[in-house]
């Protein structure tokens, strides 16, 4: 096994390389606005993980998906040729679920805000259904206390 530092650093650069390839050589027009947002090295060097986004619909990520899966093999010989490593690592691209959460989240967000709106408008000139504050001071209780002694 190696250590995590040289997983990591590899791992750096394969996500340069990758980038760097599809802008310059791959041509594919199936390839659409990718970014490369991360890269995951197995800790023996063997497998890497690519993660990336598209920006676009449903059918233009399934095509950078298609496009991203022929051109693995000039991926990997550029990964290979511009890294050195004795044994090349395989390459796996996934499709990068993070900007889909954070658009759930906004959507969450946004909603929660217009719930506290909601509360806060029928809030507006309301009060309370007893006293302000109902709960007991300890300072009352204490002249309740020397109330009930003096008696």
């Amino acid at each position: 096994m190696t250590d995590t530092a040289r997983a990591r650093k590899l791992a750096d650069r394969i996500r340069v390389v990758v980038a760097e390839t599809l802008e310059r050589r791959i041509k594919d027009p199936r390839l659409g606005f990718v970014t490369i947002t991360d890269t995951r090295v197995t800790g023996d060097l063997r497998e890497a993980t690519v993660f990336y986004t598209v920006y676009g619909d449903e059918t233009e990520r399934a095509a950078t998906a298609a496009a991203l899966e022929s051109a693995k093999g000039v991926l990997r010989s550029e990964v290979g040729r511009q890294t050195g490593v004795r044994f090349t690592p395989s390459l796996a691209f996934v499709a990068d679920a993070v900007p889909d959460t954070a658009r759930q989240l906004d959507d969450l967000l946004i909603k929660a805000r217009q719930q506290d709106a909601e509360v806060r408008s029928v809030a507006v000139g309301k009060t309370y259904a007893g006293d302000a504050d109902p709960y007991r001071k300890p300072d009352e209780d204490d002249d309740l206390d020397d109330d009930a002694e003096d008696e």
